[in-house]
């Protein structure tokens, strides 16, 4: 079986020969394989793109994920000591998964093959844990490396399961997404989950620093035929803009710096990397946002609490980022208004007004005016007092509903609008509240189970909406007599 891996083609024929020496001839390897391990001769292929060829090789060269990889990080002991287990790299783009993956195939001495589930299936799947099976007669462990891990429906994920509950493979995936909604629970409890997070800025550019100054993997590798190469001359600024550009995303940074290499003009021997030059090769910044991703959720999440927070910068920055990612301007509304009732309240019920305008004109207008008016309304929110006391208290009011009986509704609380309702002594005892001094009576409108219940506790936002029991309206010594035939 010839299988398109990490670094090209890799071969799986082991013939007839079961024995570590066999298995180990078969792939070209030499005695000593079991002292530098089965996959140091995998290299990138000629070509390669410069993100491939700063593959890192050893731990000072890989980058970011310092809580994971720093030293004496449990993930780095796995690696170090080669006692890899199953587990999954999840994270943003360009944040270290694969390269991970890469680093573990240079030092583990484990067979190490890799699939992408973009492009292979069931029956790749099978082919490897054939080979395992095989390899670990003599002995030997195979990992499996599965990129895109997410793009396997749960039948082809199921496929795995038995292989790695009896370890016949030791499976590493990668995923973009959220495990916890796009891997089997039966899959992901047999994997440790490794969370990635984006690179910093000076995590970039030191990758950067290193692709320009390595003469064999990095710029200048790339060069054809063997003749004399330029220098290479950066300007800081054109740096500083691939390190904005990028947004942590290692790999987008090293193809940008690839890209205006490339584009680069040769000045008295040297290739001269210009910021005019790296604008014109970027044009748009790239922003991270799928919208049926992690990003979506993580966004429209921090959008709400800025704005909860009273911060109107935050909010706008976020809101920013949703638009300019093409997110649906209407989704951006429905949680504005959500936020004005939820968060605001009754501290500034204008708030909520001004959001449900907000969002009917940007259905009205689409981007990217509507961009405006959704501005406007979150300052307005995120500047309004806040108050989530009506919030609370319909949650109080919907536990006692779950959790106890249905109580009937009080006589005198019952319609009187179809015949018969009086010969039933519905309405019976109500009082009508305009027939009472300020519109106000006293009088039970719980059941009689739940009478001194409070759901509703004004918060110190709420004043002008105290009850009118404690403002003291009350005059029920003025009560003109019961109305009952008020609806």
């Amino acid at each position: 079986m010839s299988q398109k891996g990490l670094w090209d083609s890799q071969d799986h024929g082991l013939g007839n020969r079961s024995d570590a020496a066999g298995v180990a001839n078969s792939r070209g390897l030499g005695s000593n394989e079991a002292a530098t391990g089965p996959n140091v001769g995998l290299k990138p292929p000629p070509g390669a793109p410069l993100a491939l060829r700063m593959t890192p090789t050893d731990f000072d060269e890989f980058f970011g994920q310092e809580e994971l990889m720093g030293p004496g990080k449990a993930l780095r002991k796995m690696v170090e000591e080669d006692k890899i287990v199953s587990m999954l790299f999840w994270g943003p783009p360009g944040t270290g998964k694969t390269a991970l993956a890469r680093l573990i195939a240079s030092k583990t001495r484990s067979y190490f093959k890799e699939l992408s589930a973009v492009t292979s299936g069931v029956q790749d799947v099978r082919q490897v844990v054939a080979f395992a099976k095989e390899v670990r007669k003599a002995g030997r462990r195979t990992i499996l490396f599965l990129d895109e891990i997410h793009r396997f429906t749960k039948a082809q994920q199921d496929a795995l399961l038995p292989h790695v509950e009896n370890g016949t493979i030791t499976l590493i995936g990668a995923t973009t997404e959220n495990p916890y909604f796009s891997v089997n629970s039966a899959l992901l409890s047999r994997m440790r989950v490794f969370r990635f997070e984006h690179l910093s800025p000076s995590d970039i550019r030191t990758m950067l620093e290193r692709a320009i100054s390595d003469p064999e993997r990095g710029l200048a590798g790339g060069e054809k035929g063997s003749g004399k190469r330029p220098g290479i001359e950066v300007e800081d600024k054109a740096l500083e803009h691939i390190v904005g550009y990028s947004k942590g995303d290692g790999r987008t940074a090293l193809n940008v710096l690839e890209a205006l290499y490339n584009a680069g003009d040769v000045t008295e021997g040297k290739k001269v990397l210009t910021l005019d030059k790296a604008l014109e090769v970027t044009q748009s910044p790239v922003l991270f946002y799928d919208k049926t991703g992690d990003q979506h959720y993580d966004i429209i999440s921090a959008y709400i609490k800025s704005m909860r927070g009273s911060d109107p910068d935050a909010a706008l920055y976020w809101l920013a980022r949703m638009l300019q990612s093409g997110e649906d301007p209407r989704y951006v509304a429905r949680r504005l208004v959500i936020c004005a009732s939820e968060d605001v309240g009754l501290a500034d019920p204008m708030a909520l007004v001004l959001a449900e305008s907000a969002f009917r004109a940007a259905e009205h207008l689409g981007m990217p005016e509507a961009r405006i008016p959704l501005a406007q309304a979150t300052v307005y929110v995120a500047l309004a007092p806040k108050s989530n006391s009506a919030y609370l208290a319909v949650d109080r009011a919907l536990q006692d509903v779950k959790e106890r009986p249905a109580y009937p509704v009080p006589a005198h609380l019952r319609g009187t609008g179809y015949y018969g309702a009086q010969k039933l002594g519905h309405g019976d005892g109500y009082l009508y509240p305009h027939d009472y001094p300020k519109h106000y009576v006293e009088q039970q409108y719980l059941p009689k189970e739940l009478q001194g219940t409070r759901y509703f506790e004004p918060s110190e936002n709420d004043r002008p909406f105290r009850r009118n029991s404690e403002s003291g309206s009350t005059n029920s010594s003025q009560n003109t007599g019961p109305n009952k035939n008020k609806p």
